[in-house]
């Protein structure tokens, strides 16, 4: 099986790659120069060059794959984000679902599927919420449910299958927003907002990307939350990361004082709980996560980081 992969150089999309390439299918990684086409063959895939916003750039590049997937992001590598440093990843969600979709009718593709969120959605207060929850009406997450709705009437459109997986909250030894968290406890700034009681459900990106192909292998039509076996914590995850670094306990700061320095997306994210289940995918998919629950998880980050000496010297705990 062919597989058109937009995104292929991201955290998300290498994985992708690298696990389709293991279960012996052709992966075709979207880039855009030179050091992208070197990553995409490092992971063994054919990289094709294409602009995410071109339809004929993408159909000609995506010719022959029967699956296309979005895992294409630009999401703001800053702490401190305002409403315009999302502008590139609102485009990309719209227009460049529009794009590729259509690219996907092009080339004949049978499957087409969406990255999304789960906090896009929520349920009432402390429980746990399921795929039919509605928006959380929030402008930054917009785009991400525009995103679903554009692909959903691309699909019935040119008649392909589309798959839209919300993932849950992302961490991995590569990513940039894990390392900044683990980079705050190295250095004792505060990383906890509101007592970060906010329950988060969490996923590996390694569980993240094994989703995909499995919903590539198996392609239906339909919406899926894709997470691990069982939320916890802001507070939980980021004192056993604490823990396993050797670090002090995370600090804590009111949301009024973290907007301050964070920007009001970023404190309120964090202060948020968004608790939901992988209980449809794992039924439809036969999948199973590696890293069921963020303590096995971030035992693998943390060793990963440890043979690289990130992030530094220990710092003993109080």
């Amino acid at each position: 099986m062919r597989v058109f992969v937009a995104g292929a150089t991201g955290v998300l999309g290498r994985r992708i790659v690298r696990q389709l390439v293991a279960r012996g299918h052709v992966p075709v990684g979207l880039t855009r120069s030179e050091s992208g086409d070197a990553t995409v063959r490092s992971l063994g895939g054919e990289p094709r060059r294409a602009d995410l916003f071109d339809v004929d750039a993408l159909a000609k590049a995506a010719e022959g794959c029967s699956v296309v997937i979005h895992a294409a992001t630009a999401i703001p590598t800053k702490v401190r984000t305002r409403p315009k440093d999302w502008d590139m990843n609102d485009r990309i969600r719209r227009e460049g679902t529009r794009a590729l979709t259509t690219a996907a009718g092009r080339v004949g593709a049978g499957a087409y599927l969406q990255q999304s969120v789960v906090w896009a959605v929520r349920g009432p207060p402390g429980t746990i919420f399921d795929e039919d929850a509605p928006p959380v009406g929030d402008p930054i997450l917009a785009s991400a449910l525009d995103s679903e709705r554009i692909a959903r009437e691309a699909g019935a459109k040119h008649g392909f299958r589309t798959a839209i997986l919300r993932c849950g909250g992302f961490y991995s030894a590569d990513g940039w927003h894990t390392r900044i968290l683990a980079e705050s406890l190295f250095r004792g700034r505060p990383v906890l907002v509101d007592g970060g009681t906010g329950v988060w459900s969490w996923l590996h990106a390694e569980d993240a990307a094994s989703a995909f192909v499995a919903a590539s292998e198996w392609p239906k039509p339909g919406l899926w939350h894709v997470v691990d076996d069982r939320p916890a914590s802001l507070r939980e995850f980021l004192g056993l990361l604490a823990e396993k670094l050797g670090t002090r306990p995370p600090r804590r700061v009111s949301r009024s004082v973290a907007r301050l320095f964070v920007g009001r997306y970023t404190a309120d994210l964090l202060a948020a709980s968004f608790p939901t289940s992988n209980a449809r995918f794992r039924s439809d998919f036969r999948w199973t996560a590696s890293f069921p629950t963020f303590e096995k998880g971030l035992g693998e980050v943390v060793a990963a980081w440890r043979s690289e000496g990130f992030p530094g010297r220990q710092v003993p705990r109080a």
